[in-house]
């Protein structure tokens, strides 16, 4: 098992910059996978960013060149770097591990870009 907390959400306007920070519950070294997922309202969970163990990173063409995932194997912690934030990009943010074949989620942590 796996506990994912997300911290870091908030209020900000367009133009504005966030940082959403994961913390695992156990270590990260061996997870091939970590990533940002979120829900805005109305819509299905979609992919935001993706990081592999040795750093590759996938980004979804909306967030592409605003958004940086980054990851910390030695402190278990996976952060997602929001610059340039639009209205389009409130939602909740999901942090995710895919560890032996089984999918973990955190609890979601709301993002709201809002003049």
């Amino acid at each position: 098992q796996v506990q994912l907390v997300e911290s870091g959400g908030g209020s900000v306007q367009p133009g504005g910059s966030l940082r959403l920070s994961c913390a695992a519950s156990i270590s990260i070294v061996s997870i091939r996978n970590m990533g940002w997922y979120r829900r805005a309202p109305g819509k299905q969970r979609e992919l935001v960013a993706t990081i592999t163990r040795g750093g590759s990173t996938n980004y979804a063409d909306p967030v592409k060149g605003r958004f940086t995932v980054s990851r910390d194997n030695a402190n278990n912690m996976v952060y997602l770097q929001m610059n340039s934030l639009e209205p389009e990009d409130t939602a909740v943010y999901y942090c995710n591990a895919d560890v032996d074949l089984l999918r973990f989620w955190g609890q979601g942590a709301q993002v709201t870009v809002s003049s």
